[in-house]
């Protein structure tokens, strides 16, 4: 048996070829059928998830505002299906000048821009807001609103998460073409197997 190692592990049959063994790799969230149950399933589930998360959202909201002037909530231009922009929505859990004190943070400290160049976070970063940033990166309460990207069909609850355009660039073209053929998701394997612990190549095999 050769060396697979990155070969799927779902979805994956044993067949005979003429004496040959074979492996029959399906990509079934590429059937058209089964991205349309799964795509009803989400807004079928996410209504009432949605209804119970508000009252948390708008808590948290006031208490960004309570602790940091500014917006309450936190928009950025990601990648999502088939290569186009949308717009998700998150609980601001940075300080608003959050790029200028990256950038500067980066540049006063080379062991933290290598952090950032192999995992793009960064384990202390003095961009979050004191407690409630934590808390809230710390419980993933800050991506509640995405659940309204969900509503909206521009995410699925499960799926790989829509990364910046600065991100995405760290990756192949070829991969970020496999990666943009489903629907990006709330939540996928990254999240509840490594989170910030993936590197690159992890985020990539995951």
């Amino acid at each position: 048996v050769p060396e697979i190692m990155g070969l799927q592990t779902l979805w994956v049959d044993a067949l005979d070829l003429g004496g040959v063994l074979g492996l029959e790799v399906r990509q079934n969230l590429l059937l058209r059928r089964n991205r349309f149950i799964k795509s009803c399933m989400d807004r079928i589930l996410v209504v009432p998830f949605f209804v119970m998360a508000a009252p948390v959202i708008a808590l948290f909201a006031v208490l960004v505002k309570v602790v940091d002037r500014g917006p309450a909530f936190y928009c950025q231009i990601r990648e999502g299906i088939g290569g186009r922009e949308v717009k998700v929505w998150k609980l601001r859990s940075m300080f608003v000048d959050s790029q200028t004190m990256l950038q500067q943070h980066l540049a006063a400290n080379p062991a933290a821009k290598e952090e950032w160049e192999r995992f793009m976070k960064l384990r202390n970063d003095p961009r979050i807001l004191p407690a409630i940033g934590m808390f809230m990166r710390k419980t993933s309460i800050d991506e509640l609103p995405q659940l309204w990207n969900v509503v909206c069909g521009h995410l699925s609850l499960v799926g790989p998460r829509p990364f910046p355009h600065y991100h995405l660039e760290k990756f192949s073209p070829e991969f970020r073409i496999l990666r943009c053929s489903v629907m990006p998701g709330v939540t996928g394997l990254w999240q509840v197997s490594d989170r910030s612990e993936g590197d690159l190549a992890r985020q990539e095999q995951l």
